[in-house]
């Protein structure tokens, strides 16, 4: 579920509420090609014989990096500004990885704008984002995201 809102009115909007966004597959041939993007091709995310004989997961994980920039698939889905002549990724400020994501997880956002202040021009807002695995009682990401928006 998208909230859509404008700029301006980001100010009035610290602790609400984001989403949930639409689940996605993070099946094992997306963790190889992210493997093949990065060159990190660790066994405990590409080497499936060997993560599921070897590994504590009990199979392949993904990179928890992977699951790092699935935020910037959400984000959108959980919040949209508009009209803004640009739209800034300013980076961000707390990243964990609090549970892994075993291959063939689904995953979704939720999300919470924590603060958004203006800056020159712009309103800078901080969204934490949670990634949750279906089925599963920790999230696989928490990420406070820094984006400004531009009228």
């Amino acid at each position: 579920m998208t909230t859509t809102t404008t700029p301006d009115a980001l100010l009035g909007m610290v602790g609400s509420a984001l989403g949930p966004t639409d689940w996605i597959a993070v099946e094992q041939d997306r963790i190889d090609l992210f493997a093949d993007a990065t060159g990190d091709h660790q066994w405990i995310h590409t080497d499936v014989a060997r993560a599921v004989a070897e590994s504590p997961f009990g199979g392949p994980i993904a990179h928890g990096y992977l699951t790092l920039s699935l935020v910037n698939l959400f984000l959108p889905q959980l919040l949209t500004v508009e009209p803004i002549s640009m739209g800034v990724n300013v980076g961000l400020d707390k990243v964990r990885f609090p549970a892994p994501v075993p291959a063939g997880s689904r995953l979704r956002a939720a999300g919470e704008i924590v603060s958004a202040e203006p800056i020159g021009e712009g309103i800078q807002v901080v969204v934490r984002v949670a990634v949750e695995i279906e089925g599963g009682t920790k999230p696989a990401c928490v990420a406070d995201t820094v984006s400004r928006f531009f009228p």
